[in-house]
């Protein structure tokens, strides 16, 4: 019986097969950035009505004047109006809106140990303030322990431990 089961073993095709095995380990560290996104405000003006003129061929109804720097807004001009035909009924609308002047706040957008100091005076303004990293730290040990300390606001730290085994034929 022995024979046979060294025979069977022999004729047998030979088994064989690569084996790869990784295993990786990581720390990311992230401090957020500060940011403000601000948009100006336009100037506007509108009118609308019915039997209403120009007082006369010089005149004309509101109008926009440009600003004299690139800090300004644009002013109005009022202009002269007058009724076009006298003792019929009238409407008149006017409506303005003074656009965002841009004030010097301190010198700008200051940021500080993540904090926003100096924000800028706008219609729309959006601001974040960043991160600290403070305390923020990771570390991989040899045995592929991973660890975290964590930082001030605005920051993140991602421990990461990855095995993979592949068996090719």
């Amino acid at each position: 019986m022995k024979k046979l089961l060294l025979l069977a073993a022999l004729l047998m095709p030979a088994a064989h097969a690569d084996l790869i095995h990784k295993m990786t380990s990581s720390v990311q560290l992230t401090t957020d950035g500060a940011y403000t996104i601000g948009e100006r405000g336009a100037s506007t003006y509108s009118v609308s009505g019915s039997n209403i003129k120009v007082a006369s061929a010089d005149d004309h109804f509101g109008k926009l004047v440009a600003p004299a720097s690139a800090t300004a807004a644009a002013t109005l001009d009022l202009g002269t109006y007058d009724i076009n035909t006298a003792g019929s009924a009238f409407t008149f609308t006017e409506s303005w809106k003074t656009g965002d002047v841009v004030y010097s706040v301190g010198s700008g957008v200051d940021v500080t140990s993540g904090v926003i100091a100096d924000l800028p005076v706008l219609s729309k303004t959006t601001s974040y303030s960043g991160g600290v990293a403070g305390s923020l730290a990771g570390t991989v040990l040899s045995n592929n322990t991973n660890t975290c300390t964590a930082g001030g606001a605005g920051t993140t730290c991602i421990g990461q431990f990855v095995t993979e085994l592949s068996i090719l034929d």
